[in-house]
């Protein structure tokens, strides 16, 4: 992939000796909702240095920053964190910051995160089937008049529910994170996971993110990935599917140019021009950087 200019749509820092950020889920004690063990992940910090060090060799002009900080009180100080970062050093390009929709304030939220001028988008782990909580919903429809990207952590069983709500919003780009993470590499799992994906196609507003494909394959390989990140864009086509790479957490199963690599090896048989936009300036568009 160095050859070919990389937009790393996900990944994250912590610093778990900053006074205001928390990251209930990288305690010494938390364990993950469906990750084994993130025993590997839980350094004190990992910052911009470290990210940029992993990162000198494989041609990464821009980069976007995913909220990580998920149990901080005030999620815009996450924000003001890594907008002094981007203001030193360039990365990230573009912050996707948390706020709690169905709050009442999340409106106000909204504009304290944009305040900072790299935020370009949000995403939200809300409680329960939250995707048709009125409450939630109100919150939601406030991204479209502030022009900003929804990434969706979603599966497969919620997927009459991603075309709902895109339906529904038709003006909010809603980008699904790490291909719904597909939990098995079997031919049923595929067959029905393609199925959703195909639903959630539908919609012109959702974009695929291409990610994160360690975390239900710890012992990946380039053949046991190729199906989800070609299944990605035969149901989204060239224009609406960008890639990431999750780190620093599946960096537990790989390097991060094992994982670009295999990226470029596996869209290598497509034109020139369709393995550009789908490794960099479908990124660029969709959030403006």
């Amino acid at each position: 992939m160095a050859e070919l200019a990389f937009v790393d749509t996900h990944f994250h820092l912590h610093d778990m000796k900053h006074p205001a950020l928390r990251y209930g889920w990288l305690e010494p004690e938390a364990v993950h909702g469906f990750l084994p063990d993130t025993d590997p992940l839980k350094a004190q910090r990992y910052r911009i240095k470290d990210y940029l060090a992993e990162i000198r060799f494989a041609n990464v002009p821009k980069a976007i920053h995913v909220q990580a900080a998920v149990n901080t009180p005030d999620p815009v100080d996450e924000t003001r964190w890594l907008q002094a970062f981007a203001d030193e050093t360039g990365y990230p390009h573009g912050i996707v910051a948390e706020c709690h929709l169905a709050r009442p304030d999340a409106a106000k939220v909204l504009d304290e995160h944009l305040e900072f001028a790299n935020v370009r988008g949000i995403r939200n782990f809300g409680e329960g089937n939250y995707l048709i909580d009125r409450a939630w919903l109100r919150g939601f429809a406030e991204l479209e008049a502030r022009d900003l990207v929804y990434c969706l952590d979603t599966r497969i069983e919620r997927a009459d529910d991603v075309l709902g709500l895109a339906k529904t919003f038709p003006g909010i780009v809603i980008c699904v994170d790490h291909c719904a993470i597909p939990t098995q590499r079997d031919d049923a799992y595929f067959r029905r996971w393609r199925a959703a994906i195909d639903t959630m196609a539908k919609a012109p507003n959702v974009v695929m993110k291409i990610s994160g494909l360690g975390m239900g394959d710890p012992l990946w390989t380039v053949s046991s990935i190729r199906p989800y990140v070609l299944g990605s864009i035969e149901a989204f086509g060239s224009d609406r599917v960008v890639f990431g790479t999750n780190w620093p957490v599946d960096r537990m199963f790989s390097s991060y140019p094992d994982v670009i690599n295999a990226y470029a090896e596996i869209i290598s048989g497509f034109p020139h021009a369709e393995q550009v936009k789908m490794a960099s300036s479908n990124a660029e568009r969709i959030f403006r950087i």
